[in-house]
């Protein structure tokens, strides 16, 4: 079974992974400067690495389909440099999963393929996918809705440790994203972590930097580009994350079924 899955971040990377040890090939897209923050475990990375590795499963950035299908021959996810899904067709996917967390729609439909899920806000189950699953943390977390659409988006991150908002980092001004800090270390609030357009960005909480953006990223003021873990366990920092395993649930269960695969 092949899944061709828009977003190649950590949520769709972990997504993917599941998908990937169930048996299915995957192909997955991105745009060509991914903005992921949490770059070690997201096979966005392959596009700025030409491969990358997420708990054992590896990943190779390919020019056009028909390389694609060949990087899954090999055993391998293909990711593609195609925000507008244009490989698609000539793929001819069994499922589709818009997993680019854009909290709108950004061009799926549901004649993409037989089975396709939206992954988040942003979609109608029966309308522009077949299938939505939740993505916002509590009880209905990975959740499968056949009728009506996941819950808005708040804008307020997830509650880690008793910190919400004040573990995200923002860029404090337009330019390119410099980190002299790296992923899985030790900071505490006030460290200088990164630099844009000469204009420091903090720590804001004590913890693990579990994320940031890549270098020479060009960013805008407010945009996020990191991550505090305020649990401070580094190797959080390079797995995938209970959320995105318990979507990437979701997502698998959606894809059997509406493929005939659950019988």
């Amino acid at each position: 079974m092949l899944v061709f899955v828009r977003g190649a971040g950590d949520l769709a990377t972990g997504i993917a992974v599941r998908l990937f040890r169930a048996g299915c090939a995957v192909s997955m897209t991105d745009i060509a400067q991914p903005t992921t923050v949490r770059r070690t475990v997201a096979f966005s990375e392959a596009v700025r690495l030409g491969e990358t590795e997420v708990e054992g499963v590896r990943a190779r950035c390919v020019p056009d389909a028909a390389a694609a299908e060949a990087c899954m021959a090999e055993g391998l996810v293909a990711v593609l440099v195609d925000p507008g899904a244009e490989a698609l067709p000539e793929l001819g996917p069994d499922a589709v999963v818009d997993a680019i967390i854009a909290k709108r729609n950004l061009g799926t439909a549901i004649d993409m393929a037989r089975a396709v899920i939206g992954v988040g806000p942003g979609f109608t189950a029966g309308v522009d996918c077949h299938a939505v699953v939740e993505t916002r943390r509590g009880h209905n977390l990975g959740r499968v809705i056949w009728e009506g659409s996941a819950e808005p988006d708040t804008g307020v991150p997830g509650i880690i440790a008793g910190h919400g908002a004040d573990r995200v980092l923002r860029a404090p001004a337009a330019g390119v994203f410099e980190p002299v800090r790296a992923i899985g270390d030790t900071v505490r609030a006030g460290d200088v972590v990164a630099t844009v357009a000469g204009s420091p960005v903090p720590a804001t909480i004590d913890g693990v930097l579990r994320g940031l953006l890549a270098p020479g990223v060009p960013v805008e003021p407010g945009m996020k580009a990191g991550d505090i873990d305020p649990r401070g366990v580094a190797a959080h920092c390079f797995s995938i994350s209970d959320k995105a395993r318990a979507v990437g649930g979701g997502v698998l269960e959606a894809v059997l079924a509406l493929t005939g695969a659950l019988g």
